[in-house]
């Protein structure tokens, strides 16, 4: 009877300790997505329209506070925040992750360049804003690796030291407010000359700083195409803390390739 007693024991037990786990992982998935819908959000690069100042393989936090909270700060969008609260525009210049319009379900990341009631329009590749031509200096060119993660058309292949690179004419663009960043031209394409824009309430006007290479605000909202204005609701967060980056040459089976791949200088730099 001892030894019936004690198997008849073990199933209570085991159920007990399932029990336990299963709380504890629900309570961490509770945590985690409170932290990554009202705190901070990883990102990574999956495409080239921010070059210069992201590269396909970053990896970055996002702060989520900055514009305030929509569905759309929240995992798969859920609808449980009624419109948009604690709302706040962001600042010219900002780079900041938004769910893409027309479908609102994909993450995409783009410089903030006009607010609601600005005018945007560009001509022969120069930015004009509010009437006025945003200053533009041509700097050193900007030279990328050619690597796994980011290769490039023959027309802008070099090579440095024996190494296969890209180069690309580079400007600095400064802001009425003294903010400045690069941004590159590739020649002219049909992105350097537009109608021109103005920015409606509740709204903001986005663009690539890779400026031939972008599907953003200066096309109509249409899937891969353009994403037309964007809804300030759909502002996620603001880019903060470059976390890690890599080349792309790492393989998950040889560990020692984690290393060789990271792109340390880039690591920790802030937007």
């Amino acid at each position: 009877m001892t030894e019936t007693a004690s198997r008849s024991k073990i199933p209570v037990t085991l159920g007990a300790e399932t029990r336990e786990t299963i709380s504890f992982l629900i309570k961490l998935v509770i945590i985690v997505s409170i932290f990554r819908s009202f705190i901070f959000s990883p990102f990574n690069i999956p495409s080239e329209s921010m070059l210069p100042r992201l590269l396909v393989g970053d990896y970055l936090f996002v702060s989520k506070w900055n514009y305030g909270y929509s569905r759309y700060s929240l995992p798969f969008s859920l609808p449980l925040i009624p419109g948009h609260i604690l709302a706040r525009l962001p600042e010219r210049g900002d780079i900041a992750v938004f769910k893409a319009p027309p479908g609102n379900d994909e993450d995409y990341i783009k410089r903030v360049i006009g607010l609601p009631g600005d005018t945007i329009q560009m001509r022969q590749g120069q930015l004009i804003l509010n009437g006025k031509k945003v200053p533009k200096q041509r700097i050193a060119d900007f030279i990328v690796p050619i690597t796994p993660n980011y290769t490039c058309s023959v027309d802008f292949q070099d090579s440095d030291k024996g190494k296969p690179i890209c180069r690309y004419a580079q400007y600095r663009e400064t802001l009425p407010s003294g903010r400045s960043y690069n941004v590159l031209d590739r020649g002219e394409t049909a992105a350097d000359n537009t109608g021109l824009f103005t920015v409606p309430a509740d709204h903001v006007f986005m663009m690539g700083d890779n400026r031939d290479d972008s599907a953003d605000s200066r096309f109509p909202a249409t899937e891969g195409q353009g994403i037309g204005y964007v809804p300030t609701r759909n502002l996620e967060g603001k880019a903060v803390l470059m976390f890690f980056s890599t080349d792309g040459t790492a393989s998950w089976f040889l560990p020692w390739t984690w290393f060789s791949a990271a792109r340390w200088g880039r690591i920790g730099g802030s937007f």
